[in-house]
């Protein structure tokens, strides 16, 4: 097997010229199954990561088995013979206590469903409204959030909010594919389409049909949801409205709260009517900027002197709190991990969390979280030494005297209130946790902020 996996190798093999000349090869089919959008795809699907579908393959050994078998299949594609497998069911819990059914294609499956993305994506984005934001290249929750909050501050301060039922579970199928087909006339990728859709899932060894939604999992599923959704775009331009939309999560921005509620009953009978969707009234609202969440940010009012109307983003609560119970778990002292792992997992979680949140003004909170979180670590170290000797040595070593290391080493305080005193602040001090990796939220954040 080939040690080498980004996608450099991968061989594809051309079919025979000569097939059955009943079989009409499509122009749009070709280009999905070209050796150069194949290469493509599969480095995407590799850069992906993700785990094995229902077969148990891994991405380790989709190179050989491309390498192997890809004549067979292009044939099998071609020739319209080519079944997807079932799709891998896994629940994941939402944040609001509920769960979110999420579908695994197989590697080689994900493979195929990313080369005919990459196709069809450059015949639809272009299209696609600019006030949309996700699954799209060059496109951010970022640039999402810092839309919706220009509208806020000017002046567009009533929102709003519609959610929908489980929005990806219920895409009417013949909806999708008559959309699809306004601007796809190959009939083999049109099946081949609808095959990915249609292809049961399977759930604790069970199989269940598919007669709707275009479960997450696949790289095909985001734009086909966005293609159902251009339509709702659409209508909202055509109102001359402002709004955002990432993916499923959408609000709209007016300035008084008679033109929202009209709004929001209008628009939710046409998501019902025109879209064969369902908006779960029981979450969806009108609101204003301080009751109002967007993609994990929130928004409060500006306090400074000539800011009257002006609203700051912060960050959600309920994503302060989630980041804070993750720190605390890998700096949970008996869990058995040497400090260097405890840093690098640390250093990766603050980069990706604050990568994301970096438009929020959150540095009063963030130099909160430093101080919690330093002390934590301090924790670790103490618990680490175990022993009065041990604990004794190292305080000399930092640099305190041996009348005062003896003393602590000895103290009946416990190991959180002595990582809080002032003997473990003043010798495990911020310059030597800088030494062995430890990079301050605060200091990181401000980075970001000046590019």
């Amino acid at each position: 097997m080939p040690n080498s996996n980004d996608g450099s190798n991968l061989v594809i093999g051309n079919t025979p010229e000569n097939l059955s000349t009943t079989r009409q090869i499509m122009e749009l089919m070709e280009k999905v199954l070209s050796k150069e959008n194949m290469q493509m795809a599969y480095k995407a699907v590799w850069q992906n990561q993700g785990g094995s579908g229902v077969d148990g393959m891994e991405l380790k050994d989709l190179l050989f088995y491309f390498t192997k078998h890809w004549d067979k299949v292009k044939a099998r594609l071609l020739s319209g013979e080519y079944y997807p497998q079932a799709v891998l069911g896994l629940n994941i819990n939402k944040e609001n206590g509920g769960k979110r059914q999420l579908g695994i294609p197989t590697v080689v499956d994900r493979t195929i469903q990313q080369a005919i993305h990459q196709v069809l994506n450059l015949m639809w984005d272009k299209e696609f409204s600019d006030s949309s934001f996700g699954f799209r290249p060059r496109r951010n929750a970022g640039m999402a959030i810092l839309q919706a909050h220009t509208y806020i501050n000017a002046g567009y301060a009533h929102i709003v909010d519609i959610d929908l039922k489980s929005f990806f579970d219920r895409v009417n199928h013949d909806y999708l594919m008559n959309l699809v087909k306004r601007k796809v006339q190959d009939p083999l990728l049109l099946k081949l389409i609808r095959r990915f859709l249609r292809s049961p899932i399977e759930i604790d060894g069970k199989l269940y049909k598919r007669r709707e939604g275009v479960p997450q999992g696949g790289p095909l599923s985001p734009l086909l949801s966005n293609i159902v959704l251009d339509k709702l775009d659409k209508e909202l331009e055509r109102r001359n409205l402002r709004f955002v939309r990432y993916a499923d999560d959408f609000s709209i921005f007016v300035r008084s709260r008679r033109a929202a509620n009209r709004i929001k009953r209008t628009i939710s009978c046409f998501i019902k009517l025109r879209l064969h969707l369902e908006v779960n009234t029981s979450k969806s609202k009108v609101c204003r900027p301080h009751n109002y969440e967007y993609l994990g940010y929130a928004f409060v009012p500006s306090y400074k002197k000539g800011e009257k109307g002006i609203y700051q983003l912060i960050v959600a609560q309920s994503k302060f709190q989630k980041l804070k119970k993750e720190l605390k778990q890998i700096t949970r002292k008996t869990i058995p991990m040497n400090f260097d792992e405890r840093i690098r997992r640390i250093n990766q979680k603050m980069r990706g969390w604050l990568n994301y949140f970096r438009y929020a003004s959150i540095r009063a909170k963030l130099a909160e979280l430093d101080g919690w979180l330093r002390n934590r670590l301090r924790y670790c170290i103490w618990h680490q030494w175990k022993k009065p000797n041990k604990r004794m040595r190292s305080l000399i070593r930092l640099g305190k005297s041996a009348e005062e290391a003896y003393a602590w080493s000895r103290t009946s305080m416990g190991g959180w209130r002595v990582a809080c005193s002032p003997i473990l602040g003043t010798t495990i001090t911020i310059d030597r946790l800088k030494q062995r990796g430890y990079i301050p939220f605060t200091e990181y954040y401000l980075k970001l902020r000046k590019q």
